[in-house]
Parts: C-alpha cells; sequence; structure tokens
C-alpha cells in the first residue's frame, strides 16, 4: 500500500458512503472500492486521503466477528462487525418477545460474543408486569439481566458499568426505547451526531444504519436499526442448539450425536424438560426456532 495509506475505523455508513474515524478522533467521509462494498459499522480499515472528493477505503482489515441477518432474498447482510457483546433490549411496553430474545442470544453464542439482557422502561413495571421468573431463568443460565428505566434514569449506572471497556451492540425490536437509552447513556453525542449527519449530507441522523459512539465511562457502543422481526438466517440444528446453553449442555448425553432434540429416541434434552431442568418455555422456544429453519 502507499504511504499515504492510514487506519480508521467505521462508525457508520450511508448507502455507498460511510464515515470513518482515524486515530485522533476526526471524521472522514469516505467512499470504499466496489470489492469492499460489504464495509460496515465497527470495521477496522485502511483508507486514503483524497484532494479531489471523498477519502478512499482501500482495505478492510480482518474481522473478529460480524452480525448479520438475511436480506429479502434470505442472503446475510452484514449489521456490525467486530462486537464483544450483544445487548439485547426488552421493555415492558411493548411485552417482551422471549422468542426473540432466545434467537438473539443464539446470534451472541454463534458470533460468538458475549450477551446482555436490558429490560428497559422499569417505570411501567407496575402497569405492564413482567414475569420475574423469566428473568431468573436467563440469570441462572449465567446471563446478566439489567433493568432500567430512560425515563427514570433507573439502573445506568449499572448499565454502564455492564458496557464498559468493550464494545456492544444494541439490538432489539422496535418501539422498546433504545433511542431514549443511548441519549441517557451519551448526552453530549448529541452535538456528534448532528455533525455526522451534516457530515453526511443526510441533514438528520436515521437509524437505518449502524452507527458506533464512545461511551464517556469506556468501551464503545453500536446502536442498531430496531426490526420487527430477526432471523437468525442459514444456520444448521446443530448451530442452533449450541446456542441454547441449557440445551448444549444435556445434548452431550444423547443417544445419537446428530440429535436434533424432536423426535429421536433417547434424547437427554426432552428428559430435561420433563424433569424439569430445562424450562418448558426455552423449549418450545427452541422447537419454534429448529421448525422456521426446517421451512426455510
Amino acid at each position: 500500500m502507499s504511504q499515504d495509506t492510514r487506519p480508521g475505523r467505521v462508525i457508520t455508513r450511508y448507502g455507498a458512503e460511510m464515515i470513518v474515524e482515524d486515530r485522533d478522533g476526526r471524521a472522514h467521509r469516505c467512499t470504499a472500492r466496489r470489492k469492499l462494498q460489504d464495509a460496515v459499522c465497527g470495521d477496522h480499515v485502511q483508507w486514503q486521503p483524497s484532494q479531489t472528493g471523498n477519502a478512499i477505503v482501500v482495505a478492510i482489515e480482518r474481522r473478529h466477528n460480524v452480525l448479520t441477518r438475511p436480506d429479502l432474498r434470505g442472503r446475510p447482510k452484514p449489521i456490525a462487525a467486530n462486537i464483544d457483546q450483544l445487548v439485547v433490549v426488552s421493555a415492558h411496553l411493548p411485552a417482551p418477545n422471549w422468542e426473540m430474545v432466545d434467537r438473539y442470544l443464539v446470534a451472541a453464542e454463534l458470533l460468538p460474543a458475549d450477551a446482555l439482557i436490558v429490560l428497559n422502561k422499569s417505570d411501567l413495571a407496575d402497569s405492564h408486569p413482567v414475569d420475574r421468573g423469566l428473568l431468573d431463568e436467563y440469570r441462572a443460565l449465567g446471563y446478566q439481566v439489567v433493568e432500567v428505566s430512560s425515563h427514570r434514569e433507573h439502573g445506568l449506572d449499572a448499565l454502564h458499568a455492564a458496557l464498559k471497556d468493550r464494545t456492544s451492540i444494541l439490538v432489539g425490536l422496535s418501539g422498546v426505547g433504545k433511542s431514549s437509552l443511548i441519549q441517557n447513556l451519551l448526552p453530549e453525542e448529541k452535538i456528534r451526531i448532528g455533525a455526522i449527519s451534516d457530515y453526511s449530507n443526510k441533514g438528520k441522523h436515521t437509524t437505518t444504519s449502524a452507527t458506533l459512539y464512545h461511551l464517556p465511562r469506556g468501551g464503545d457502543l453500536i446502536d442498531s436499526p430496531g426490526v420487527r422481526d430477526f432471523s437468525l438466517g442459514k444456520v444448521t440444528p446443530a448451530e442452533l442448539a449450541s446456542g441454547f446453553r441449557d440445551i448444549a449442555a444435556h445434548g452431550e448425553h444423547c443417544r445419537f450425536h446428530n440429535c436434533t432434540h424432536s423426535v429421536e429416541p433417547g434424547c437427554a434434552v426432552k428428559a430435561a424438560v420433563e424433569s424439569g431442568e430445562i424450562s418448558q418455555r426455552r423449549y418450545r422456544n427452541y422447537r419454534a426456532i429448529l421448525n422456521g429453519l426446517n421451512e426455510s
């Protein structure tokens, strides 16, 4: 590479253009070479300045991992790269979709990355209660659960601590309050969001693209677009089972090594469900996702 090639990190992308942050924290509007069009938020890249227009991204560094979701044709579409932790956001309103939570947890296990479950809008706990036994189920599996309220700024210190010194991505269905969380965690970032938007000629910040922010107490946070649904895409039954911690632990004792824990005899997972060692709710979610894989 030429001597004017410089390292940077993609902090957001708008269509064919992206904003790359250099080592000094300066933002540069860039265009990627045609073969590098899959560069996404979180990618470490090499770029070259230009005197006549956008800088040029000339290389993408090797990724630690990349979070994807299927596009309209079922092909994996990258969302963000080099993630340490998936922050799965649900809320008291709209009520949590626990099957969707489990899908995100499987995605975290397969990346691999840590997973943090955030229950937002705790100020609505009385009017829209959530079964606390379900939260305890996830805690028993080793997942950290943080309850917060963006409206009352409750639980934000615990959330800051869980996000410190790592790159996390906020994921969740539309309406769970991810934008409010961002505003509470990063109040000073409103200025930066506006600057990025002006620099990208978009007029205003949009949540159609993942955007990376630097947390004031350490760590980076990627805000991803809210979705109405989340699919794991092309994963095998074995990969799906490995993404359920409780099922994976018991699956080692099944009679058949390729057991899908559905109709096979000698299934240790089904025995664990019957004995109560695996919750029936988690097993139902596993079977629902498995059936979806078979239909795709």
